[in-house]
């Protein structure tokens, strides 16, 4: 089976995916993930303010098959979360790069996304 990949993003070995605009990383989960976990039906998220560390877990995406912790691809203050996966969380299965978002970091140090896998090496590890 294959995967969706953009290669506009970084990603954690732990399948989260980080796309920065601005100084701003939104965060969420791959579609390899999504797979994987199945029809999700519950995400929690941090609290906007909220300082998150580079890989620190930041909240869990709850499915019908398991409970995933989440990590934070980049330190910083979280700015945003997508507060559409209250209602629908099935939005992480239908779009996981798009509207399946999960939160937004403003990043304290843009470097933190050099650590971090590339859409090639990021195919090669789910391959």
């Amino acid at each position: 089976m294959s995967f969706d990949v953009p290669d506009d993003r970084r990603y954690l070995e732990s399948h989260e995916w980080a796309l920065e605009t601005d100084g701003v990383v939104r965060v969420g989960i791959s579609d390899f993930a999504q797979d994987e976990l199945g029809d999700v039906v519950f995400v929690e998220p941090p609290d906007e303010g909220d300082e998150l560390a580079q890989e620190a877990e930041f909240g869990v995406v709850e499915s019908i098959k398991a409970v995933s912790d989440l990590y934070a691809p980049v330190g910083g203050e979280v700015v945003a979360i997508n507060d559409d996966l209250f209602d629908a969380p099935e939005l992480v299965n239908e779009d996981p790069f798009g509207e399946g978002w999960m939160l937004e970091i403003e990043a304290d140090d843009l470097d933190d996304l050099e650590a971090l896998l590339s859409a090639d090496e990021y195919e090669d590890q789910i391959a």
